[in-house]
């Protein structure tokens, strides 16, 4: 028999965690699918209340307080989201996560599910991003996470790939929906044959397994034309839209209601 999520208990290391003794919120970037000229979704970003960066919050995370913050973090993405979002659309919201953040992958979703049912969001557009600063201790716990989240209609995407440990042989092993090429191989992109030719082969990989490619840092018009011609259609960066804190800012390109008014790649 399975068990309803708002009937699990709280697993211990989010029960007897610290509490916070900061407040944080989120800021909003656009993921625009340039194919289709349409805003794909909005990955939500930790800052202070007055706008401090992620930083200046993720270093009094402590270990004491991970759990609780990994929790917290991602009901004020689901609970803004709810507000901000246009009602009744398919936009996707991109929420980071620490996989070592997790203790129980079923119970310790309960939270973000119960935001999501409160305000109204669909399981199926949220979409959490694997960030991790430091190699996966232990490959069958996140395989664990990746398996109870498509078990509750998530969408899953691994973040800086190509760069540190996010790379091939965790594509391989955990299939994820979607993977985010880092800005490093982003950068100048359009003038230069090496990165052309390492995105091109991570496109045409990726899109062999069925996962999809977003491509993140883009700062100009000439890196998105240069990703858009290797096949890449999800970009995000600066060249779109700077984040903006609890809103969703305006996008290059798009009029206030997401409709296009020009080309945006």
């Amino acid at each position: 028999m399975t068990t309803d999520a708002r009937s699990r208990p709280a697993c211990r290391a989010c029960r007897d965690g610290a509490d916070l003794d900061f407040a944080f919120t989120m800021a909003f970037q656009p993921i625009v699918d340039v194919a289709n000229a349409r805003v794909w979704g909005y990955e939500a970003l930790v800052r202070g209340p007055n706008g401090e960066s992620a930083g200046s919050i993720l270093s009094r995370v402590t270990d004491e307080t991970l759990y609780r913050f990994d929790q917290a973090a991602r009901v004020k993405a689901i609970e803004l989201a709810g507000r901000l979002f246009p009602p009744g659309g398919d936009t996707k919201l991109s929420i980071n996560f620490m996989p070592n953040a997790v203790y129980e992958p079923a119970a310790c979703i309960r939270a973000s599910l119960e935001a999501a049912r409160r305000v109204g969001f669909d399981n199926g557009r949220l979409n959490f991003e694997f960030t991790e600063n430091e190699r996966f201790t232990d490959i069958a716990h996140v395989q664990r996470i990746v398996t109870e989240y498509r078990r509750q209609g998530f969408l899953t995407a691994l973040d800086d790939f190509g760069a540190g440990y996010a790379g091939l042989g965790l594509l391989a092993n955990f299939r994820p929906d979607l993977i985010k090429i880092d800005m490093d191989l982003v950068r100048g992109i359009e003038a230069d044959a090496g990165r052309q030719t390492i995105v091109g082969g991570i496109t045409q990989i990726a899109r062999a397994l069925g996962v999809a490619v977003i491509a993140e840092g883009i700062e100009s018009a000439a890196e998105a034309e240069a990703l858009h011609g290797l096949g890449i259609d999800l970009l995000q960066g600066y060249h779109f839209a700077r984040p903006a804190v609890e809103a969703l800012p305006p996008v290059a390109g798009f009029a206030a209601d997401g409709a296009p008014t020009k080309r945006v790649a």
